[in-house]
């Protein structure tokens, strides 16, 4: 298939509908409620009211930006309360927020969050790249920790309202993008912990330029078996913060033993999970010659990641014939399966192990060159860009389609 035909591939199933609750979600398109909550209102994009800031910011300089330094001139916010449900949605000047100091947010760690971007490419449009598994997770986390859930549908239009905004903002330059912050905390203000009679989503946005300036540096992983990043029936699926300052301090660790991330590995078998905050593939050659591409499964521990879908839909079109990602093997197989340290270290002693590599919004591919285990160093191959075979011809598709470049259903229009 040329490169130039638009592309399109179904959303994967680890992005479903999310589940009914009594409190209300949207299902498939559908509202569903209990009687008790069909009267409150939800977000209302034909509310919203815009107060620009009076003291543009001078938008700096790229070669200055660093990665979440940098906010844009305004911020949304969309207020809830248990009695009325989801308030006026304002675009305001960014500034700080105004919080009581027995807030829940700050006491019961009631907040989650979603990382997006939004390109520009050559002509100018400006897209964001599969919003709505943003929204669907977004609604799962909220969930997960009693907070409101909302209309996805109707809080993306708003999101797509602030970018509008503030375009100026998004760097046209490659490898630059506009890193969106949509943000939900429990404001209540009473210290208790339970689910807050109110709550507060707001959204940020932050000029950033490539995550590797440099071209792509392979990192070095701690096999970190003291600490554990989740657990089954735990919090790990969800993005929500709790789950990112525990792992600041094995970070800490990591880095004083000379590696610059934790490879965080469960049970007594050691099962791969993730690297740091990044999903986590590896790449097998197998007895016949073919590529194995594996990424560990949605067990409840592993945060279902938009790049880490991206990755294995692209994947498991190619392995299909459906698409073809040029300069890669066509003997391509794609698994979602557990993996162990020892499966990685007996591939590298047998010369089957071809690369291994994270995936995030911030970083889109992270390659890996080395995992400290057990006292030992185990040396993954990375070629001389940095990348591996399946990594480099992924990458190559993926921000294609995220700036435009390669045409896709994935990519959704903010500004023609």
């Amino acid at each position: 298939m040329a490169l130039s035909l638009a592309r399109s591939l179904p959303l994967a199933r680890n992005f479903g509908a999310v589940s009914l609750v009594a409190r209300g979600v949207w299902v498939g398109g559908r509202r569903w409620m209990s009687s008790t909550q069909s009267s409150l209102s939800d977000i209302e994009p034909s509310e919203l009211q815009i107060r620009e800031t009076p003291q543009p910011k001078k938008i700096p300089s790229l070669d200055t930006l660093k990665f979440g330094h940098t906010f844009t001139d305004h911020m949304l916010t969309v207020p809830w309360t248990q009695s009325a449900g989801w308030g006026t949605p304002e675009i305001i000047p960014y500034g700080p927020l105004s919080l009581d100091p027995s807030s829940t947010v700050l006491h019961y760690a009631q907040c989650l969050f979603e990382g997006m971007k939004a390109y520009r490419d050559v002509n100018g449009r400006v897209t964001l790249f599969r919003p709505e598994l943003n929204m669907a997770r977004m609604n799962r986390s909220a969930q997960r920790i009693a907070l409101p859930t909302f209309n996805g549908e109707a809080f993306l239009e708003l999101i797509k309202q602030l970018i509008r905004l503030d375009k100026e903002w998004i760097p046209q330059e490659k490898g630059h993008s506009l890193y969106i912050r949509p943000v939900l905390i429990g404001t209540q203000n009473t210290i208790g912990i339970s689910p807050p009679d109110s709550a507060l989503l707001y959204v940020i946005c932050s000029p950033v330029g490539p995550y590797y300036p440099d071209g792509f540096k392979p990192v070095a992983l701690h096999g970190t078996t003291e600490f554990v990043r989740a657990t089954p029936g735990g919090t790990g699926a969800y993005k929500i913060g709790a789950n990112y300052a525990p792992g600041v301090y094995p970070q800490k660790q990591a880095a004083q033993l000379g590696y610059v991330q934790n490879l965080w590995l469960y049970g007594p078998e050691h099962y791969l999970t993730e690297v740091g905050t990044m999903n986590l593939f590896v790449v097998f050659k197998r007895d016949d010659g073919s590529l194995e591409l594996v990424t560990p499964p949605l067990d409840g521990m592993i945060l279902p990641g938009v790049t880490r879908d991206s990755v294995l839909s692209l994947a498991r079109s190619h392995a299909s014939g459906e698409l073809r990602l040029p300069g890669l093997t066509s003997n391509l197989v794609v698994s979602e399966r557990s993996v162990t340290m020892k499966d990685v270290r007996e591939a590298a002693q047998a010369g089957r192990l071809v690369e291994m590599f994270g995936t995030g919004t911030a970083a889109i591919i992270s390659p890996v060159d080395k995992i400290g285990y057990e006292g030992q160093d185990v040396t993954i191959p990375v070629e001389a860009d940095g990348m591996g075979p399946v990594s480099r011809a992924v990458w190559t598709e993926l921000v294609g389609r995220q700036t435009g470049a390669i045409p896709s259903d994935w990519s959704v229009v903010v500004v023609e």
